[in-house]
């Protein structure tokens, strides 16, 4: 709105000074790559003169509907999904279209968001040789498999630097029947991570701790082939709020398939 504003003030001033017969020096309009551009162009004869009032109606009416329809199209905007499907080990699920694949990471796949970088989805899978799960009761209660899943997320996070402190929590623990009728659990836990910036220092008052980072981990686990799937989404918390749609759409697409002979 400010851009319409100058150049109001800028087609008015060229009117003014056009109908007094003085040169217009005229200020350049918006670029491109301004939000809302105005493309004016007024006749300098006197028989096809604009009222002034007029001209500002028309230029502020013009600001306003574009600013409207620029903000139905961004608020209209939608994450698109694309269907992973692992035919080897036996499962699939959707993910955002615009993640990219990471290869060499420790997990049996990987995506990350490109632009938040602690935003990613893995899976995880049981050796087929060591492992004999029939169903994902088998873990017992959701309680007692959230409790598993965080163990196992605080031993992967543990960290040797001194001063770093971890603080963890249990959010929920859930059982869902999918459509292919099994059961699948699902888990959420918080993650926030402290240290020091100075943690040699000899006094206390000279050790502040500050937040690293606050993550929220999403889990789901299915269990078929004698294996144990686990579905992770690691996000950070603020983001978690802003996308707690989408992330759970992933959650909630996530299917373990049972392999053919």
């Amino acid at each position: 709105m400010a851009d319409c504003l100058t150049s109001m003030a800028t087609v008015l001033r060229s009117h003014v000074l056009s109908s007094a017969g003085l040169p217009a020096r005229l200020t350049p309009f918006p670029t491109s790559a301004h939000r809302f551009s105005i493309s004016c162009n007024l006749q300098s004869t006197r028989a096809f003169a604009v009222p002034r009032r007029s001209v500002m109606a028309l230029i502020l009416s013009s600001c306003i509907f574009s600013q409207i329809e620029g903000n139905n199209a961004f608020a209209q905007q939608s994450v698109d999904f694309r269907e992973f499907i692992d035919t080897f080990d036996g499962y699939s699920f959707n993910y955002p279209k615009n993640w990219i694949q990471v290869r060499g990471a420790n997990a049996d796949i990987f995506f990350r968001d490109p632009f938040v970088l602690d935003e990613n989805i893995s899976v995880e899978v049981s050796s087929p040789s060591s492992s004999k799960y029939k169903s994902v009761e088998d873990l017992g209660p959701p309680e007692e498999a959230g409790k598993a899943v965080l163990r196992q997320y605080l031993t992967e996070f543990m960290s040797t630097r001194l001063g770093v402190r971890r603080e963890s929590s249990i959010l929920s623990t859930s059982s869902r029947i999918a459509d292919d009728g099994k059961m699948y659990y699902q888990i959420e836990v918080n993650i926030k991570s402290y240290a020091s910036n100075n943690e040699l220092a000899v006094m206390p008052q000279d050790r502040v701790v500050r937040l690293e980072w606050d993550r929220r981990y999403l889990s789901v686990l299915g269990v078929e082939n004698n294996q144990l799937y686990e579905l992770r989404l690691q996000v950070p918390e603020n983001v978690f709020l802003q996308e707690e749609n989408d992330l759970r759409r992933v959650m909630d697409s996530f299917r373990v398939n049972k392999l053919s002979a």
